[in-house]
Order: structure tokens, then sequence, then C-alpha cells
């Protein structure tokens, strides 16, 4: 007979793996769900889930991206500037949002001295305060910073070029790593952002100077001699 300890363990342990289990059928119905919903808008199905993620719900954008790249290689880029565009287009809802009355939601969200560190690094460099945080893969809290971009009143241009050029470098670097490794190394990005969130927005950022540089070092051609 168990003991009261034992009997609380064992019915504990029951109940995990009972959530467990219900939550891996919820998701994979929910992924059946969502590429049934993809299937019949073919490549322009990444813009629409790109638009729909950046506008108010959250979506599994980097499986989505990974997957269509990985099963049309050729078209990579092709994918980077959907995802990246769509992010741009679907993200204005919320700046919509957050210039008409948005800071009251945004207080509610963080802490003040949060708030008062956001606010200094918009007045610093605004398009580096939206541009780096679009470059990270979830779960960094991008929408937070959308929010903060028209409340602390962004150029509605500057805004979408920084959400586009971050979304590109979060893509492109997804893409070639899919390409490289499979669309599993999704799940690897994820864990990184979570266990090294520093370490990895920085090895982003010099990723993307590296290729700043080079692409700069080819457009200069040495001027013939006369």
């Amino acid at each position: 007979m168990l003991s009261v300890p034992q009997a609380i363990t064992c019915f504990f342990r029951y109940t995990l793996v009972s959530t467990l289990k219900t939550i891996k059928h919820i998701l994979a119905r929910y992924t059946i769900f969502l590429w049934g919903l993809l299937k019949p808008l073919g490549v322009w199905g990444v813009f629409v889930i790109s638009a729909i993620d950046g506008a108010f719900l959250g979506l599994p954008m980097d499986v989505v991206v990974a997957t269509y790249v990985y099963n049309d290689r050729n078209n990579f880029l092709f994918y980077v500037i959907l995802a990246s565009a769509g992010s741009a287009v679907g993200s204005s809802v919320l700046y919509g949002i957050g210039y008409f009355g948005g800071e009251t939601l945004l207080r509610k969200r963080m802490s003040p001295v949060r708030f008062e560190k956001i606010h200094e690094s918009f007045d610093r460099h605004e398009f580096l305060a939206l541009m780096l945080p679009a470059m990270m893969p979830p779960p960094t809290p991008f929408k937070l910073f959308v929010l903060a971009a028209a409340v602390f009143e962004m150029g509605f241009a500057h805004f979408l070029l920084a959400v586009f050029l971050g979304r590109c470098a979060r893509f492109l670097i997804l893409s070639v790593l899919t390409l490289l490794f499979g669309p599993n190394v999704v799940h690897l990005t994820t864990n990184l952002v979570q266990n090294h969130p520093y370490a990895t927005l920085a090895a982003t950022a010099a990723i993307c100077l590296i290729a700043v540089v080079v692409w700069q070092m080819r457009k200069v051609r040495p001027v013939p001699s006369a």
C-alpha cells in the first residue's frame, strides 16, 4: 500500500503526463490546421501568415519559413523577403494601436524601470532600438517594441524599414542555417535565445555587420589606371 507522500507523487506524475499529452495533441491539431490554411495560398502563404503574426496573433513563423525554404531551396531569398514584408505590414496594426493611446497598454506590460530604459534607447537610436529586437527569434517580446516605437513617436517610414531589415536579417540567417542543417535548427535557435539571449544578440549583430562589410567591399571596384 502506498504511503501518503508516494500517493501524492504518483498523482502529480499522472497529472503531468496527462497534461503533456493533451498539449501535444493540441499542438498537433494546431499544426495541421495551420498548414491547411497555408496550402491554398502557395508561396504567398509566408506573407499572409507573417502579416497575421505581426498584427496580433503569435504564430510559429520560424517553423513556417524554415519549412518553405527547406522544400524550395532555390527560392529561399524570395521567402525571406515575403516573410519580412509581411511582418512589417502586420506590425503596422500594432503601430496604429500604439500611436492612438498605446502608452497605457505599454506601461501595463512592463515595469516603470524597463519602460524608461526602452524610452531612453529609442531617444538615442530609435532605428536600432527596433531593428535589433526584430532580428531576434522567440521568445523575444518584439510586439512590445513595436508598441514602444509608436508610443515614442518613431516615424512610420523608419518604422517599416527597421522592421523589414530586422526581419530580413533574422529570416536570412534562419534560411542559411536551415539549408545547412535542416528545419530542426529552429529548436536550436529558440533554446539559444532562452538560455543565452545577450550572446545570441551579439552573434547575430556580428554576422550582419560582417555581411554588410563584405557587401560594401564587393561594391568597391578598383579604378583602372589610364
